[in-house]
């Protein structure tokens, strides 16, 4: 077995074209393979930061202040990234969410990298 030279050069990886699916100029992306694919969707109300010592401190009726106020939008996130923002509303007795404000798909994209 050889073994590789530590200070041979580094190349960069070739990949091919994905085929039909590929974006181009004049080509519609298939987004009928992605469709059946399970994301993660969560409702951030806000976010408070504690010591495990005070974690163990909590019981039934404690209070934990978020770092957000009474009123501010929720954050919509999908595989922790945030894809929106809105306000919860109760339809049928159920808890659910109206959005308020989508983020561009430019923005989503920068942050989930």
């Amino acid at each position: 077995m050889s073994v590789p030279d530590p200070k041979a050069a580094a190349t960069r990886a070739q990949f091919s074209d994905l085929g039909a699916s590929a974006t181009g100029a004049g080509q519609e992306v298939n987004l009928n393979i992605i469709l059946d694919v399970a994301v993660t969707l969560a409702l951030e109300v806000g976010r408070a930061r504690m010591s495990v010592r005070e974690l163990l401190q909590l019981a039934p009726g404690a209070i934990v202040e978020l770092d957000r106020l009474a009123g501010e939008p929720l954050d919509v996130l999908v595989n922790g990234v945030r894809i929106a923002r809105g306000e919860v509303v109760v339809v049928n007795d159920k808890f659910g969410i109206r959005l308020t404000d989508v983020v561009s798909a430019t923005e989503r994209m920068e942050h989930a990298q």
